[in-house]
């Protein structure tokens, strides 16, 4: 089936908005971005590196990834119970357009506040 995110009725555009979404792609960067290399990570590993991240939020992402396929939950039966995530193959296949999304948004993160200064400086 052929998709096209043009159109409104196009379900891509779903998906679009869902990996637009700040935290999910933190969480995408995260489960591959603490060492370089992908391994999974316990929720409240995630919960630390992802600062200003509410409980519910996470939880919301984390699902809604683990619904699309993009991020597999593992429950090991311990005292108390370990919960990891990790990325799927699906998931490592976007993880490096989301790590370029990061990078580009840090790296370029100094001309964009430029850019509006002058913008609000002619608009005021």
């Amino acid at each position: 089936m052929e998709y096209d995110a043009f159109l409104a009725q196009c379900p891509s555009r779903q998906l679009l908005d869902r990996i637009a979404n700040k935290w999910v792609t933190l969480v995408l960067a995260a489960l591959r971005d603490c060492d370089g290399e992908p391994r999974p990570l316990r929720y409240s590993e995630l919960a630390r590196r992802l600062d200003g991240v509410s409980q519910k939020m996470l939880t919301q992402t984390l699902r809604a990834l683990e619904r699309d396929g993009l991020v597999t939950r593992t429950v090991v039966a311990t005292v108390p119970v370990t919960v990891s995530y990790e990325l799927t193959g699906l998931g490592h296949s976007l993880h490096d357009t989301i790590r370029g999304l990061k990078a580009w948004a840090e790296t370029h993160m100094d001309d964009v506040h430029a850019h509006r200064e002058t913008y609000d400086g002619r608009v005021a």
